[in-house]
């Protein structure tokens, strides 16, 4: 897989790292389409939203069928496959990256996905408030032509991410979306992403964390579903994949390059996981078990 970055996906404003695209701004033309086609590692935040008509993503070996009042959402270091354009369909897709995050005035929980729910379905009312934002954020980043100051373009994003995370969360935290457990789950996933090839043990995953081992595993297997340690494994399993699929790397290398010692002991813990041989993954193989 190439390392692109999403320099085709839309127009990037010179003051913020952020980029639209919708049906006032068409695909690209036939040569700039097969390229952002290919499957990539996403740098950036990346939301489509789909008014009308219907569509299918693949995100990390995952399809995603989207209709209307769906809206799809995906963080850094994924990978991400679009789709060709269908007819008859109205989106918006929105990018943006972490230096643009960090300016909002609050934080958005539903972004680090503690659910493993990357769709969020919109309701009549969350839905019309959605495509007026969108709608004045795509009038702002590509159809006017003068300076827009940035204060503005980031009430509207955060007005939009707030939308999104209520929605996400609706009839899972109604009190306080916010809650210790959820903050310290969040946490928890960011210290996954952030040292996963190191490997830490769950002992020092917990003391990062100023929790015990016990609340860890009652706070991740409330969250995820799962225990600490097979979270870990399950998210280095599936950055394997990923590598695997997209990249030339070799299989010792990658067992290398995620923190084994040991690359037998690497393909034993990945067949077990996927039920796959990693060999099954890597490119020019046929993953549909025909």
């Amino acid at each position: 897989m190439q390392e692109q970055k999403e320099t085709y996906e839309g127009l990037q404003n010179d003051a913020l790292g952020i980029k639209i695209r919708s049906n006032d701004n068409p695909y690209p033309a036939a040569d700039i389409q097969k390229k952002i086609l290919q499957p990539r590692r996403l740098s950036s935040y990346f939301i489509v939203f789909i008014e009308s008509g219907s569509i299918t993503y693949n995100l990390d070996l995952q399809s995603f069928t989207l209709t209307d009042g769906h809206l799809l959402f995906a963080m850094p270091n994924q990978i991400f496959t679009p789709p060709a354009k269908t007819d008859n369909l109205k989106y918006f897709k929105l990018l943006f990256d972490e230096n643009t995050l960090a300016l909002l005035p609050q934080q958005f929980a539903f972004l680090v996905n503690p659910l493993n729910a990357p769709i969020i379905t919109l309701d009549q009312a969350a839905k019309e408030r959605v495509i007026q934002v969108f709608v004045i954020l795509n009038r702002i980043l590509y159809l006017d032509q003068q300076e827009t100051d940035t204060e503005i373009m980031l009430s509207y994003l955060n007005a939009l991410l707030s939308e999104l995370n209520s929605a996400y969360f609706k009839n899972k935290e109604p009190v306080n979306i916010l809650n210790t457990n959820l903050s310290k789950f969040i946490e928890f996933k960011l210290v996954v992403e952030t040292s996963l090839t190191e490997q830490p043990s769950i002992n020092a995953i917990a003391d990062k964390l100023a929790l015990s081992t016990t609340s860890l595993y009652r706070i991740v297997k409330e969250y995820a579903g799962t225990s600490p340690k097979d979270y870990f494994i399950n998210r280095l399993m599936t950055e394997a994949q990923r590598r695997l699929r997209y990249s030339s790397t070799s299989i010792k290398e990658l067992a290398y390059e995620l923190g084994f010692n040991d690359a037998d002991y690497f393909s034993r813990l990945f067949k077990k996981n996927t039920g796959k041989s990693a060999s099954d993954l890597l490119p020019g193989q046929d993953l549909s078990g025909k």
